[in-house]
C-alpha cells in the first residue's frame, strides 16, 4: 500500500511597516498562518502570498504602505506571488475605499479578519472574492473582555508552546490572539501591554481605527514574557498606544508599577523598556518604578507633542513648559542618566511665532536625548482637520526644518554630555572585530546606537557588556568595553 505524498505547504511572506505594535500583530498573524498550514518565508519574492501589514498613521507612512503593496503586486508577474493582501492600520482605516483605489491588491482585510487569517488566505488563493469592510469608528464597538479566551488558539508543531492561558482575546482592534511566531530572531522583542486608546487628541485618528483602550491581563503579559525569554530575548519592549493607562480598565491604575519588577525577574531577560508615556498621566510612582527597578531601563518615552499651553489645548492635551520641565526634574532626581525621547508637531493650526519659540525654549531647557519632529498635516476624520488658522505648507515646512536643525544640535550636545558615563550595552550586531548595540537610554530603531571598542573574545549578539562612553557622533555613541567585564 502506497502513501499519498504530503502536499507542499503554501508559502507566505509577511512584510511589516510602521510601529512595534504592528510587529507584534505580524508575529501573531504568523503564528496563525503557520498553524493553518502555511510555510513562512522571509523573502516576498519566494512567496505565493504576500501579506503587507500596513501603517495608517501619517501621510508619509500611508504612501510607503501603498508603494510597498504595489511593489508586492509586481511579484505576481516577476516572481512566484499569486496573491497580495493588505492588512494592518491602513487596511482597517480605509477598507472598501482602499480596495477600490488599489485593485492591484487581491484583498484588503480588517482586524476582524485576523482570527481566521489562514482560511481567508486559502479562499483568496482559490479565487474567492473578499468583500472589504466599510470603515467605522471602533471606539463605538464593545471591547472584548480581557478575561475572554480564544477557543481557536492552537499548538504549532515544532515551536515552543505558550502557556495554556496564552494568548488571550485582546480587543476588536487586533483580534483574538494566536500562538505567536517570532519573525525577527534579534535579542529585543516588543511585548504588547494593551490595544487602543481612550484619549481624544484632536490631531490623531488612531483611536478611531484601533478602538478603545483595553489592557491585557498581567498574567498573560507575564506568560508571554516568559515565552519570549525562553526564545532568547534579552530585552522586552513594552508597547501600547498609552502605557500610562495600563490597568485602568482592570481596576488598578498602578498595575504597571507592580508588573515591572515581575517582568524584570523573568528568566533570560536582562532589560525591560516601557514605551509611549503620556506626560500628563505620568505619576510619581510610575517614575520611581521605571527609574529605580533593577532590570528596567531608566528610559522615558514622553509624548510631549508641543510645549505651548495654547497649542496643547487646541490639541486637546495638557501641559506647559513648567509642568514638563518639572517632570523631567523629577525623573532625573531618581535617575540622573535617564534617557528621554519625545515627538513634537510643528505648524499646528493656530500656532504663532510665540508658540514656536515656547517650544524651542523648552527643547533647549529639556536636554532630551532624541526628538522626532513632524510637520502638521490634516488627518482624515480628526477634529483638527476642521480647525481654522491653518498654516500654509511652505510655512509648516520652514518651521519643521528650523526645529529639526535645533534638535539635531541639542541632541548632539546631550550625547556629548554622556562622555565618561558607564553604560550597559545590549549587542545587536557583530561584524569582524566590531560590535554595535544600544545602551539603556537608547530605544530600538529610532534613538541612536552605541559602537563598542576593545571587545573581549567571543562576543555574540545578545550579550550585555559594561562599557564607558568615549565619543559621540550626533546621537550615536562610542564606548570602550570595561576590562575584565564578562558578557552576560
Amino acid at each position: 500500500m502506497t502513501t499519498a505524498p504530503t502536499p507542499a505547504l503554501t508559502t507566505v511572506a509577511l512584510v511589516t511597516l510602521g510601529c512595534a505594535r504592528n510587529e507584534v500583530d505580524s508575529e501573531e498573524l504568523a503564528g496563525r498562518l503557520e498553524a493553518g498550514g502555511f510555510r513562512l518565508v522571509e523573502d516576498a519574492a519566494d512567496a505565493e502570498t504576500v501579506v503587507v501589514n500596513t501603517c495608517g498613521f501619517v501621510e508619509a507612512a500611508k504612501k510607503d504602505s501603498v508603494d510597498t503593496l504595489l511593489q508586492a503586486a509586481d511579484l505576481k508577474t516577476e516572481g512566484s506571488a499569486r496573491a497580495v493582501v493588505a492588512v494592518g492600520c491602513l487596511a482597517e482605516r480605509y477598507g472598501k475605499d482602499l480596495a477600490e483605489t488599489l485593485p492591484e491588491a487581491d484583498a484588503v482585510l480588517g482586524f476582524d479578519d485576523y482570527p481566521d487569517i489562514a482560511a481567508k488566505l486559502r479562499g483568496i488563493l482559490a479565487g474567492e472574492k473578499h468583500h472589504p469592510h466599510t470603515p467605522q469608528d471602533r471606539r463605538r464597538l464593545l471591547p472584548i473582555s480581557p478575561t475572554e479566551r480564544d477557543p481557536g488558539a492552537v499548538v504549532v508543531p515544532g515551536h515552543t508552546i505558550l502557556e495554556p492561558d496564552l494568548p488571550e482575546a485582546a480587543t476588536p482592534s487586533s483580534g483574538p490572539r494566536a500562538v505567536r511566531r517570532r519573525l525577527d530572531g534579534g535579542p529585543m522583542a516588543p511585548l504588547k501591554l494593551a490595544s487602543g486608546c481612550d484619549r481624544r487628541c484632536s490631531f490623531c485618528a488612531i483611536p478611531s481605527f484601533r478602538g478603545s483602550f483595553v489592557s491585557r491581563r498581567p498574567s498573560d503579559v507575564l506568560g508571554e514574557a516568559r515565552w519570549l525569554g525562553a526564545q532568547g530575548v534579552k530585552e522586552l519592549f513594552l508597547v501600547s498606544e498609552n502605557s500610562t493607562s495600563y490597568g485602568k480598565d482592570l481596576g488598578d491604575l498602578r498595575l504597571l508599577e507592580t508588573l515591572l519588577p515581575e517582568l524584570a525577574a523573568v528568566e533570560g531577560v536582562e532589560r525591560v523598556r516601557v514605551s509611549y508615556l503620556q506626560p500628563a498621566e505620568t505619576r510619581p510612582g510610575l517614575v520611581e518604578a521605571i527609574a529605580g527597578t533593577p532590570g528596567v531601563a531608566a528610559y522615558f518615552d514622553l509624548s510631549f507633542q508641543h510645549a505651548s499651553h495654547q497649542v496643547l489645548r487646541r490639541m486637546r492635551r495638557f501641559g506647559d513648559p513648567e509642568s514638563f520641565l518639572g517632570l523631567l526634574e523629577q525623573i532625573r532626581s531618581h535617575a540622573p542618566e535617564a534617557g528621554v525621547r519625545s515627538n513634537v508637531i510643528v505648524g499646528f493650526p493656530g500656532e504663532t511665532e510665540d508658540d514656536l519659540q515656547v517650544l524651542c525654549d523648552f527643547l533647549e531647557a529639556g536636554r532630551l536625548d532624541v526628538v522626532g519632529v513632524f510637520g502638521y498635516s490634516d488627518e482624515d476624520g480628526t477634529e483638527a482637520a476642521t480647525y481654522d488658522g491653518k498654516l500654509d505648507d511652505d510655512e509648516i515646512h520652514e518651521r519643521a526644518e528650523h526645529v529639526t536643525r535645533l534638535v539635531e544640535e541639542l541632541t548632539a550636545q546631550r550625547a556629548e554630555e554622556r562622555l565618561g558615563e558607564r553604560v550597559e550595552v545590549l549587542v545587536e550586531q557583530v561584524e569582524g572585530g566590531t560590535a554595535e548595540g544600544r545602551a539603556a537610554h537608547q530605544g530600538p530603531e529610532v534613538d541612536g546606537t552605541t559602537s563598542l571598542t576593545d571587545l573581549p573574545a567571543g562576543v555574540r549578539v545578545g550579550d550585555v557588556l559594561a562599557a564607558v562612553v568615549t565619543g559621540s557622533d550626533g546621537v550615536d555613541l562610542v564606548a570602550r568595553v570595561e576590562a575584565g567585564g564578562d558578557p552576560r
